[in-house]
């Protein structure tokens, strides 16, 4: 599989304005295993993000968290957008530790690509979920979230 990262970010940056409105920047856009995507996305220290202890806003890291498995959906499916729309079905978020200055959310798809296309090439709607880690710059981990995906036929 071949990624354009500059347009994985730029097709997210343009289609959800409220990721520009945070300033999220895209670290790393790749290919794994299985046609599998792994995309890392930051969210810099800012006070406008900031909640009442002085780290990044719940609502801030879950939109990180959010923005990164949309990238990997991106990545891995868009080849599929004139014949599907993607669409997040649910999340959950786990703050784990407190949070302080930048942090990162790292997402990856956890279901073979060929095997989601094909069960959308079968008729049917596929879910997936995608696993998120959520760290700070240093790598300590703050957080993690799932996001389940669906290929809605178009």
């Amino acid at each position: 599989m071949t990624i354009d990262s500059r347009q994985v970010a730029a097709g997210i940056l343009e289609a959800v304005p409220f990721a520009r409105t945070l300033g999220i920047e895209f670290v790393e856009v790749a290919p794994e295993a299985e046609g599998g995507v792994r995309v890392t996305v930051r969210l810099p220290d800012a006070p406008a993000t900031h909640n009442h202890v002085g780290g990044p806003h719940a609502g801030a890291m879950f939109t990180l968290g959010e923005t990164a498995s949309g990238a990997v959906v991106l990545a891995a499916f868009g080849t599929l957008l004139d014949r599907a729309t993607p669409l997040a079905v649910r999340a959950d978020i786990a703050y784990r530790k407190l949070a302080m200055g930048p942090v990162r959310a790292t997402a990856r798809l956890c279901r073979p690509v060929a095997e989601v296309v094909a069960e959308l090439e079968s008729g049917s709607r596929p879910e997936f979920p995608v696993q998120v880690a959520i760290a700070t710059e240093e790598g300590k981990q703050t957080g993690e979230m799932t996001v389940v995906w669906t290929l809605r036929p178009n």
